[in-house]
């Protein structure tokens, strides 16, 4: 079985988020062996493939080394450049089927565009512990999927160095942000080639901080759309000398997530 290591929303190798992607299967190993294999690889994200009857849809799963997950972009991403690129699928569009519905990814110039569900966030107040763990002084709170903590300026953003044992235990029932996940957002420095500049810390699942977050600019599309009076915006994830980039178009209950991805490694699994 082959496997291949991509990089996504990376104009180039070494850069935005790594997920492994293992080629098509006909039926699904057991979910222990996948969750092992994805430990075993140490990505944020390993992806599994199952063919259908139809050519251009397949069923999708992501594990990360510590949890199977509902929603993850650059992994859908690099699970896209694998069959377009590696496995020469000549098609226009690969449909998705996954525990968050379809996910269409289409060919678009030199990249790729992902349809993504939105996840308009909800504006929250309090929660001192969360800028005393995140080590930065939230402006405003939001929460979606993940919790988002908008501070005033990108140097902040880059500068960030939460305890991440404190927001490892980060669980707020009376909104739906996931456990032990928030990501630290400003406006982009005047000047800059993209809009908005975030990162994302994500111990609860067993990323301590994720290179290129897609399903987290599904929450960042529509706010700042919003904030900005703009649909279209760009995005940079600022991980220390990394760092990936991306396109965001919000349309209503979709977001449009635009990046490129490059193929680093391909491998052979001997199991």
């Amino acid at each position: 079985m082959r496997q291949w290591l991509i990089d996504a929303f990376a104009n180039g190798p070494f850069l935005g988020n790594g997920a492994c992607v293992l080629e098509p299967v006909d039926a699904w190993p057991q979910t222990s062996w996948m969750q092992a294999l994805a430990e075993e690889n140490r990505q944020a994200e390993t992806a599994f493939l199952r063919r259908t009857a139809d050519p251009s849809r397949f069923d999708l799963r992501w594990f990360t080394p510590a949890t199977e997950v509902r929603l993850c972009g650059h992994a859908t991403l690099a699970a896209a450049h694998t069959l377009f690129a590696e496995l020469a699928l000549d098609l226009s569009e690969i449909v998705f089927q996954t525990q968050s519905g379809e996910l269409v990814v289409r060919r678009r110039g030199e990249g790729y565009e992902m349809a993504f569900p939105a996840d308009p966030p909800t504006r929250v107040s309090g929660h001192a512990e969360v800028g005393e763990a995140l080590g930065v002084r939230p402006l405003e709170l939001w929460a979606g999927q993940y919790l988002v903590a908008i501070v005033a300026t990108e140097s902040e953003v880059r500068a960030a160095a939460p305890d991440l044992g404190a927001v490892r235990e980060f669980f707020f029932p009376d909104f739906k942000a996931g456990a032990g996940m928030a990501a630290i957002v400003a406006p982009a420095d005047a000047g800059e080639d993209y809009d908005v500049v975030s990162r994302f810390f994500a111990p609860g699942a067993g990323i301590p901080e994720d290179p290129t977050t897609g399903s987290l600019h599904c929450i960042l599309a529509p706010l700042f759309a919003d904030k900005l009076g703009r649909r279209t915006l760009r995005f940079h994830q600022a991980y220390p000398g990394r760092g990936g980039d991306l396109e965001c178009e919000a349309e209503g209950e979709r977001v449009l997530l635009r990046g490129r991805a490059a193929t680093v490694l391909e491998g052979r699994l001997r199991l």
